[in-house]
């Protein structure tokens, strides 16, 4: 029996859009039904929607399969927002007061209201978090209540460029997809994947994805910092393919051979890596290469961290996303940082049950959609969705035909199929079905008219109007003598 109470969740990153469906248990556990990928590499870069019409192939790919899975109508999905577009300002909000006047919730409210209307050009505020309040001399988390003549409003306004914001709502219009809520995945990853000491103590979350690094920092329990690098693994694979080989083979030897550090005391000068069964290269040069660089990605990650927290990070440093699983990755960040705290976090912090191997594999690159899953509290569930068979699965074994009656087998309509009609489209379909609709009732009412024709004609006729008048004429005439 499909379940009729479910989340949907959708991430969209460089080289894959995630898809998930799953239930949150009374003891706040989650289950992940279903599980579904889609290739992004024609689509989607660094984070971003740069081809429209592959994108809504993709998204509508997805719901399809979710569908099917679930065997229910998708009504509405949760949507996280990322990418190399997303970074973060600081802005300050002030008011002088008269005669040191108590500040109201209302002067806090308008404070807000007048940081959300600030205007970024060619920039979207996508949200806000507010820092703290300077009480005169004093800084306050909660300022309402206190006497002062001079208040100012720190706050972390969160930007994308319009342009990537529109775009990313218009792939989900296209397809036919409501959007339940959209929120950063960033923020959605920070809140499935940090303790609340860690953020409360001070610490830094980078996400090594593919093709982009975001950088979180917190302390006191406030984000005080966001950026988006466009640097990722990729550009490790990239570069080995700067060895005369093939991507796909630089994919494998970073998996197989890469590490982020290694001692030179473990270096041997005499060792070579195999490409394949022909070529080999020096196991130096391989090192030496991809060391370069993760550098390059750590010192741009640690560079993000504002000065004036860079001592106070007790809480350490958190490492997620698939570059994570990068061997010795977290010796190279305590290396160039000095922070001795360094962990990788490989999954979430709420217990999860699922039978799907990309959650059972613990690797960090679920983690951003299981965030988002986490955040969803609206019934993502539409429909039942009525079972049907494909007549075209060579592995469908058709259902035996009732012994009493055997009737023709209908042939089930291909559905789908995941093509989205532009504007003009849908107006000549709907165009078309009304001239077909109309040219229906036309041979309807003429069908009608001739039918009535013909029962007219049918009628048995009675006498004409002369043989009556002859009949009427002969009631005058004089009876014979």
């Amino acid at each position: 029996m499909p379940s009729k109470n479910f989340i949907v969740a959708i991430e969209l990153g460089s080289t894959k859009i995630t898809g998930v469906a799953g239930q949150k248990n009374h003891d706040g556990s989650f289950t992940v039904n279903a599980v579904v990928r889609e290739d992004s590499t024609t689509c989607i870069r660094k984070g971003v929607v740069y081809n429209a019409d592959k994108t809504v192939q993709c998204i509508t790919n997805i719901i399809n399969r979710l569908k099917a899975s679930m065997k229910t109508e998708i009504a509405q999905v949760y949507v996280g927002v990322g990418g190399q577009s997303i970074h973060a300002v600081r802005n300050v909000i002030v008011r002088d007061l008269a005669d040191s006047q108590q500040v109201t919730h209302d002067l806090v409210n308008e404070l807000m209201d007048t940081n959300r209307a600030m205007d970024y050009k060619d920039f979207e505020i996508l949200d806000v978090v507010t820092q703290e309040y300077k009480v005169d001399n004093q800084f306050q988390l909660e300022p309402a209540g206190i006497e002062c003549n001079h208040l100012e409003g720190n706050f972390l306004n969160i930007l994308q460029r319009k342009r990537y914001y529109h775009n990313l709502n218009n792939c989900f219009d296209r397809a036919g997809i409501a959007i339940a809520e959209m929120y950063l995945a960033p923020i959605a990853l920070a809140d499935a994947v940090l303790t609340d000491s860690e953020k409360r103590s001070g610490c830094m979350l980078v996400d090594f994805g593919s093709e982009t690094t975001t950088i979180q920092v917190f302390h006191k329990n406030v984000l005080r910092h966001l950026a988006v690098i466009p640097l990722g693994s990729n550009n490790i694979t990239k570069d080995i393919v700067s060895l005369q080989m093939e991507e796909a083979d630089a994919e494998k030897m970073k998996l197989r051979y890469a590490s982020a550090y290694t001692d030179a005391n473990d270096i041997d000068g005499t060792l070579f890596y195999n490409i394949d069964n022909e070529r080999k290269i020096e196991s130096r040069k391989f090192i030496e290469l991809v060391e370069a660089r993760v550098l390059e990605i750590v010192q741009n990650a640690w560079y993000q961290v504002p000065v004036e927290l860079t001592d106070k990070l007790v809480g350490g440093i958190i490492i997620t996303g698939g570059g994570s699983n990068l061997k010795n990755i977290d010796v190279a960040f305590r290396n160039h940082t000095h922070i001795p705290k360094v962990r990788i976090a490989k999954f979430v912090n709420y217990s999860i049950h699922s039978s799907n191997s990309d959650i059972t594999a613990h690797n960090g690159m679920m983690n951003t959609i299981l965030g988002l899953l986490a955040k969803g509290e609206i019934n993502c569930a539409g429909e039942n969705i009525t079972e049907q068979k494909d007549i075209f699965d060579p592995n469908n074994t058709p259902e035996p035909a009732p012994v009493e009656e055997v009737k023709p087998r209908s042939e089930t309509p291909v559905t789908g199929s995941g093509k989205v009609q532009t504007a003009v489209e849908k107006a000549e379909e709907e165009e078309r079905k009304r001239k077909e609709a109309e040219e229906e009732e036309r041979k309807r009412k003429e069908a009608e008219e001739e039918e009535r024709i013909r029962q007219e004609q049918a009628k048995p006729k009675g006498p004409s109007l002369a043989s009556k008048f002859m009949k009427w004429l002969g009631t005058f005439t004089e009876p014979d003598e």
